[in-house]
C-alpha cells in the first residue's frame, strides 16, 4: 500500500516531486519482491528528551522514569524469512518469523515462528518491575504447570501450531474465542488506497538530497492540519464500507485545532534501497517543541538465519483449556492456589 500511495503522489507532482517519489516507490517495490527482512525500531533520543517531551505535551501528567527510560532504550526488531517474494506470500509460505523487544540489560519479549511451532520466552521479571503488575510465584504452580513455571523463569516455551489451530476451533464452538478482527474487503482496500494516493498527491510535497556516496535522502511534508482534514474528507464517503470501529471518522470541527505546521517522514536510500525511514514524534505534539528533536527510526535490512531455541518446554494446550475455561466436569481447579489476579480486583 505504501508504494502505491508514494506512486500516486509522484505521478501528480513537480518534476523533483515525481523524480524523488519515483525513487521511494520503486524502493517499497524492491522491498515487495524480497523474500527475507529485518525491520528494527527505536526512538533516538534520551530518556530526558522523552521526559522533557511529554511534560510539553501534558504539564499536568509527569511520564515515569522508568517508562521513558524503556521508550529511550528499548529496540524492537522484527525479522521474516519466505520461501516466495514477501509481495506474494501468504501464511504457509513463511518460512519463519522472529520478534524481539530488546532493553540495554537484555530481551524483553521473544517470540519465533519456525517449522510447526511457535516459541516464546518473557522476562517477567522485567516485566514486573516495569508495570507493577502482580505474578504468581513459580514455586506456587502444581507440578502439572511445568510449561507456566518455565515461562516464569525467563525460559523458551513452544506451542504446536497445528493444537493451537484446533484449540482456537473448538472455544469457536464454545462460544470461547475471541470475535474476528475488523478488516477491509479487498474492494474497499482498493478505494480507500485511491483515496489516499489522492491526499498524498495534493498535499504532499518530496524533496531530495545526497548523501555519502550512493546515499540519498528524501522528504516528504506537508502540513498536518491541511493533511488530516483532506484525508479524512476524503475518507468520509467510505465509511460505509469501512468495518465498524474504523468508520468512526473525526469531522472538520474536530480537526480545527490541530496543529498546521509542517511535518515530514525521511527517506533513506543507498544504491536505489530502502535502509531507514525517519518520522519526528515531536512534530506531532499539540504543543510546539522547545527542546529537540524525537526521532522514531525504522532500519531495514535483510534477515539473517531464524531458527528454533533449544530446549524449549512445549505447553500443553488440553490442560490449560479447563484453566481458561472454567472449573473441570468435577469442579475442580486445574491450577489451585489464590489467583493474585482475583486479589487486586483485576477479575471476578
Amino acid at each position: 500500500m505504501a508504494a502505491a500511495l508514494i506512486g500516486g503522489a509522484a505521478a501528480c507532482g513537480t518534476v523533483e516531486n515525481l523524480t524523488a517519489g519515483q525513487k521511494v516507490d520503486r524502493a517499497f517495490d524492491r522491498l515487495g519482491r524480497e523474500r527475507s527482512l529485518a525491520l528494527e525500531l527505536d526512538v533516538d533520543a534520551t530518556a530526558a528528551r522523552v521526559r522533557s517531551l511529554a511534560a510539553e505535551a501534558d504539564p499536568d501528567a509527569e511520564l515515569p522514569l522508568e517508562v521513558a527510560r524503556l521508550i529511550s532504550d528499548a529496540r524492537i526488531s522484527i525479522a521474516v524469512r519466505s520461501t516466495k517474494p514477501l509481495e506474494q506470500s501468504g501464511d504457509d509460505d513463511i518460512a519463519g518469523v522472529a520478534v524481539t523487544v530488546d532493553t540495554p540489560e537484555g530481551a524483553l519479549i521473544e517470540y519465533r515462528q519456525v517449522g510447526d511451532h511457535l516459541y516464546y520466552r518473557v522476562d517477567a521479571e522485567a516485566l514486573k518491575d516495569l508495570t507493577g503488575a502482580p505474578l504468581p510465584s513459580a514455586d506456587d504452580l502444581p507440578p502439572e504447570a511445568d510449561a507456566a513455571r518455565k515461562a516464569l523463569q525467563g525460559e523458551w516455551i513452544k506451542i504446536d501450531r497445528k493444537k493451537l489451530d484446533e484449540t482456537k476451533a473448538g472455544m469457536k464452538e464454545m462460544g470461547g474465542a475471541p470475535a474476528p478482527q475488523p478488516s477491509l474487503d479487498a474492494k474497499a482496500q482498493k478505494k480507500l488506497v485511491k483515496a489516499l494516493r489522492t491526499v498524498i498527491a495534493r498535499e504532499v510535497t518530496f524533496t531530495s538530497r545526497d548523501g555519502e556516496g550512493d546515499t540519498e535522502h528524501i522528504t516528504a511534508t506537508a502540513p498536518l492540519r491541511t493533511l488530516l482534514t483532506s484525508l479524512f474528507g476524503q475518507i468520509r464517503p467510505l465509511a460505509g464500507d469501512l468495518p465498524p470501529g474504523l468508520a468512526e471518522l473525526p469531522t472538520d470541527e474536530d480537526l480545527k485545532d490541530a496543529p498546521n505546521r509542517k511535518v515530514g517522514a525521511d527517506f533513506t536510500l543507498t544504491g536505489g534501497e530502502l535502509t531507514a525511514v525517519s518520522i519526528d514524534l515531536a512534530e506531532l505534539s499539540e504543543r510546539p517543541s522547545k527542546g529537540g528533536k524525537l526521532p522514531l527510526v525504522l532500519r531495514i535490512d535483510e534477515a539473517g538465519r531464524i531458527t528454533a531455541p533449544a530446549g524449549a518446554t512445549e505447553l500443553d494446550l488440553e490442560q490449560m483449556m479447563p484453566g481458561l475455561l472454567g472449573p473441570g466436569p468435577a469442579g475442580e481447579d486445574p491450577f489451585p492456589g489464590e489467583d493474585p489476579l482475583a486479589e487486586e480486583g483485576l477479575v471476578p
